[in-house]
């Protein structure tokens, strides 16, 4: 990127950026979902993007904040649930009242990205829109700055564009995007063409996929104009689009109540992947920025574990004087019930205290987290969900 004056943002370290960020470039943020495989600390009532999981003393959704305000500066949108629209205020002092959109009910990726696009497009028609989950970390902040910039440049040239993760190992927790030919864009030199989307693969393919280095995870992060986003929408699903934009245009106005709970219950439960990205690079109109970004998604505790520092093979996410061990030990604890936690001779194993749920499980069970939640749900135990 250009060299700029530095800021600083809320407190962080001094990153470089344009003096009004990125001319015309509106940041999403969907804060959604309950993050079932890191239940008990994850709950629906306080999901993990609400949490600090990584220690550095800002939640989730604080630190995507800090990150997309140096590139949206006042043109950043947090699109969540209404349970979850005071924690959120609590959390973004920063967050304008008029972009904070509050979904009645949960619709699904599609419907919650699209609706701040056309949103965003009711204000400005020349907008370009990127889409960041509150939940994910990135640790090299210049490296996004650059590849968001590069997505963006992209993004006015027509395309759809997603920045593709350069893979960690033959993971089959993510999707995988397949890398087409080189594009020539103006300001995005590393720009490549999408040929398709893969599912999350099985470890075979996964370790194929590596091999093969034609491979990036797909990290769910999208930039296009609003105008394109939308109209790739209504090509693929023009009821839900049509719903959209209706909503859209009386946001705004006295009448955004009325319209929301009239169309919102009706809106099609979609993925915006599904909804959108995969037609969209079917036809030939994805485009990808190629990103080392050190993310993670956090999925499940053993995610959560290479993020936390080891000393003596356990890593500790919480107060480490409530967690003694004896012998050789080693994995992830995260003491929150104030009791001591004491490990002897484990290996491998994951603990989570809470005051009403402890789990025990081991780093290569932790996917398996979410059918506790399935079984919780079951018996009807809302209160520990």
């Amino acid at each position: 990127m250009p060299s700029h004056p530095e800021r600083s943002v809320d407190g962080g370290d001094l990153v470089p950026f344009p003096p009004h960020g990125l001319e015309g470039f509106h940041a999403v943020i969907p804060a959604g979902g309950a993050g079932t495989r890191l239940w008990p600390l994850s709950r629906a009532g306080r999901p993990k993007f609400l949490l600090d999981l990584t220690g550095a003393g800002r939640t989730l959704l604080q630190q995507t904040w800090d990150r997309l305000v140096p590139l949206a500066e006042d043109r950043v949108l947090v699109v969540t649930g209404v349970a979850h629209v005071s924690a959120v205020t609590a959390q973004l002092p920063g967050l304008g009242v008029d972009n904070l959109l509050a979904e009645p009910s949960p619709r699904d990726s599609a419907a919650a990205i699209c609706l701040a696009a056309a949103v965003v497009a009711e204000r400005d028609p020349d907008a370009v829109v990127g889409s960041f989950a509150a939940d994910h970390v990135v640790r090299d902040r210049r490296a996004f700055e650059a590849a968001v910039s590069e997505a963006v440049a992209t993004a006015r040239a027509g395309y759809v564009v997603t920045l593709g993760i350069a893979p960690g190992g033959p993971s089959t927790a993510f999707g995988y995007i397949r890398l087409g030919e080189a594009l020539t864009v103006a300001g995005a030199p590393s720009a490549r063409a999408v040929r398709r989307f893969v599912e999350k693969p099985d470890q075979d393919t996964a370790r194929a996929y590596l091999a093969d280095g034609g491979y990036r995870w797909n990290a769910g992060m999208f930039v296009s104009r609003a105008d394109v986003l939308l109209d790739e929408l209504a090509r693929s699903r023009p009821a839900l689009h049509a719903g959209l934009r209706k909503i859209a245009g009386s946001w705004d106005s006295p009448h955004r109540v009325e319209m929301l709970e009239a169309i919102w219950p009706t809106l099609e439960k979609v993925a915006i992947d599904y909804a959108v990205a995969e037609p969209a690079a079917d036809a030939g109109r994805v485009a990808m920025i190629p990103a080392d970004l050190g993310w993670d998604d956090i999925g499940d505790f053993s995610s959560l574990a290479g993020l936390l520092a080891s000393e003596d093979g356990v890593r500790v996410l919480g107060d480490r004087d409530l967690v003694l061990t004896a012998g050789w030990v080693s994995g992830v604890v995260v003491p929150g019930a104030d009791r001591l936690v004491a490990l002897v001779g484990v290996d491998d194993v994951v603990v989570v205290d809470t005051p009403d749920a402890l789990l025990v499980t081991t780093r290569e069970r932790a996917q398996d987290v979410k059918a506790v939640v399935d079984e919780l749900r079951r018996r009807g135990r809302a209160d520990l969900l």
